[in-house]
């Protein structure tokens, strides 16, 4: 997982899950407020500790989970 270098994982952080730069705001919240309308002006008047950046590679890091290959059984 190179590169990325603002999402981070701690067991102790919400429970392990991709967060932006130890914070408790995680990937997936963001996604989801992206994926329902919501624009990076937006979200980031929301939540005022993000920048730019840290959204920029919550999109990159899902473009990359995104590229898992999937051998269908059969």
């Amino acid at each position: 997982m190179l590169g990325f270098d603002r999402i981070t994982f701690d067991r102790n952080i919400m429970a392990g899950q991709a967060c932006i730069r130890g914070m408790r705001i995680t990937v997936s919240l963001v996604l989801n407020l992206l994926a329902h309308g919501k624009s990076i002006a937006d979200i980031i008047a929301d939540y005022p500790e993000l920048e730019t950046e840290d959204i920029q590679q919550c999109l990159e890091y899902a473009a990359w989970l995104a590229k898992e290959q999937v051998y269908p059984r059969g």
